[in-house]
């Protein structure tokens, strides 16, 4: 029985050796992952494309303008861009964030005020019961996660939710055409009396 124990422990260590380090399993081309293909979608799910084409919309890639605004007035620029896709059957939205553009992020970048060099993804999915969207925002690079309900609001779309400190946030699309949107983060200290402005995304289609 001695060695019968001995035998698989060799055995499971030969194998281990191989094909772990750290005892963590290394797959050998990561690129053969099946997680892209299953992830993205071509179009929005059937069953509901009508209540999908609100943020349907987007999908796409844009360029962004950027401008911040401090607590003391200072306004500040940059650039960043977009880009939106279908995913999981088309039933969700998925899009990403960055601030600055790709091409010129680099580990000495200078950071944007206010808002940091983001490089997030947004997560949003329609919620039939609500009859509206589930958002959940996650951006590692500045450590900020939110989660947020979005409806369309007039000519609009308005997501709400709060903040780490219990502060209400409200981020909004504005100005929507099928070239351009107007992006703005906002926050209220007063539970919704007065808001005050933080960041604003000035974002154009490309077009090739």
């Amino acid at each position: 029985m001695r060695w019968q124990s001995f035998t698989a422990a060799v055995s499971t260590v030969t194998l281990c050796s191989s094909a772990c380090i750290n005892r963590q399993v290394v797959v050998s081309n990561p690129k053969s992952s099946g997680l892209i293909a299953v992830l993205h979608a071509d179009e929005p799910a059937a069953d509901r494309a009508e209540m999908l084409a609100l943020y349907g919309q987007f999908v796409g890639d844009w360029d962004a303008d950027i401008a911040t605004h401090s607590p003391t007035g200072e306004r500040n620029q940059g650039h960043g861009e977009i880009h939106f896709g279908w995913i999981l059957e088309g039933r969700a939205i998925q899009d990403v964030w960055m601030i600055p553009r790709l091409k010129d992020r680099r580990a000495d970048a200078p950071i944007m005020p206010v808002a940091g060099n983001w490089f997030g993804t947004t997560i949003r999915v329609y919620d039939p019961t609500l009859d509206a969207w589930r958002i959940y925002w996650m951006d590692p690079a500045t450590n900020s996660y939110r989660q947020q309900i979005g409806r369309q609001q007039g000519a609009d779309i308005v997501q709400e939710g709060t903040t780490e400190s219990g502060a209400l946030s409200r981020w909004s699309f504005t100005e929507i055409t099928p070239l351009s949107f107007h992006w703005k983060a906002e926050a209220s200290m007063d539970y919704g009396k007065s808001w005050r402005l933080f960041v604003e995304v000035f974002a154009h289609r490309r077009l090739s």
